[in-house]
């Protein structure tokens, strides 16, 4: 049985669900979350995606700031996200 996994905890390991740098444990989770969870399996794609875009050869420069705006953005979900779950 694998005990299952919310969608922060695999936002939180996305990266290195990627890299491979998580427990196989975890991965198990990730894998079968995914499987039930179309947005989460749209965040991998997307992210996957994104690094293979970076990683490319002729990859392009980001805009200034763009990384504090997406943490700031992800902050404010994640945020929203616990807090709905809190009233529950």
């Amino acid at each position: 049985m694998v005990v299952k996994i919310s969608c922060e905890e695999v936002w939180r390991e996305i990266s290195n669900y990627l890299e491979d740098e998580t427990s196989a444990e975890l991965r198990a989770r990730m894998q079968e979350h995914f499987k039930g969870c179309t947005h989460c399996m749209a965040v991998l794609e997307g992210t996957r995606n994104l690094v293979r875009l970076v990683g490319a050869a002729g990859a392009f420069k980001l805009p200034a700031g763009l990384s504090d705006r997406l943490y700031r953005k992800l902050n404010r979900k994640l945020g929203k996200g616990r807090q709905s779950r809190n009233k529950e």
